[in-house]
């Protein structure tokens, strides 16, 4: 297992940036891949960006292509996400999670197996 906190949200008009970050801890970092999902209020968890373990391949939902990027540094044990343009449908409690390294499509909610307590991103129009 490995434990994740999230930290990074707030409040941002839209148009603004913020850059989420989840740190790691318990097991070695870079034997997993990583994920960003988001949920809003009576809606499904939506897949937002994932990383694979050595940083070389990215993943994106189409709502957030060229607006999210992701990157990861092994040596802090952190995945950060960075978002450009926000836009108030952008509002969600965003998630951190983690599967085991080389688990194939990356996009499924269902595929990771640890996850942070979400942090709470608000866009204002």
């Amino acid at each position: 297992q490995v434990q994740l906190v999230e930290s990074g949200g707030g409040l941002v008009q839209a148009g603004g940036s913020l850059r989420l970050s989840c740190a790691a801890s318990g097991r070695t970092f870079s034997g997993y891949a990583m994920g960003w999902f988001r949920q809003a209020p009576g809606k499904e968890r939506e897949f937002v960006a994932a990383i694979s373990w050595s940083g070389g391949t990215t993943y994106y939902g189409d709502s957030v292509k060229g607006r999210f990027g992701i990157a990861r540094d092994n040596a802090k044990n952190t995945v950060y996400l960075q978002m450009n343009s926000l836009k108030p449908e952008d509002t969600a409690i965003y998630y951190c999670a983690a599967v085991l390294a080389y688990t194939t499509s990356l996009r499924l909610a269902y595929k990771y197996d640890n996850w942070g307590q979400g942090t709470q991103v608000t866009v204002s129009s």
